[in-house]
């Protein structure tokens, strides 16, 4: 698979399926969630609740399609809540591996990604690259493109640094 990393909004994105950073109720929310759920329109809020009545909990994938985003499904993942105490960090590598198992069901191709927990759920954003890139890179998957979308620069540099192949941090705060 090919890894990418590139500065932009991850709501205007072609690609087969967006990955959403989502709480634990899929209902919306902030940051990426909140996004993807504006964008995309009350569809995708409205198939959550359908299809997903008591959400899902961390480290599991779940699927809607895309309402008016560019792609075709929104995979929603729940990432752990760093400052709430979920440290674990094969929970955050869970997150990435269901979203593959998820799109390679559904038979997709490419995804657009945002760097998951590392925003509002603080996990220390170089801990986060490094298990993301060695998690998407490690995972047996049919999808030919991953591209990471990400608006702050430091994010996006963490990011680099790890597709670059920068020492691995593990679970330690950046």
């Amino acid at each position: 698979m090919r890894i990418l990393v590139r500065e932009g909004d991850i709501t205007r994105v072609e690609a087969d399926a967006v990955v959403n950073a989502a709480h634990h109720s899929l209902r919306g929310g902030g940051g990426v969630d909140g996004a993807i759920h504006r964008a995309g329109g009350p569809s995708i809020l409205a198939e959550c609740i359908e299809k997903y009545p008591r959400g899902i909990e961390p480290g599991e994938a779940a699927w809607t399609t895309a309402g008016e985003l560019r792609a075709s499904y929104v995979i929603h993942v729940v990432g752990p809540n760093y400052t709430a105490g979920q440290r674990d960090p094969e929970t955050l590598a869970s997150c990435y591996r269901n979203a593959l198992r998820v799109a390679d069901e559904l038979g997709l191709k490419t995804l657009a990604l945002p760097a998951v927990s590392a925003g509002i759920f603080g996990w220390p954003v170089q801990s986060a690259a490094d298990i993301a890139v060695r998690t998407m890179s490690s995972t047996p998957t049919q999808v030919e493109q991953a591209t990471f979308c990400l608006i702050e620069p430091r994010v996006l540099k963490a990011f680099e640094k790890s597709l670059k192949g920068g020492p691995p941090t593990g679970n330690h705060p950046s």
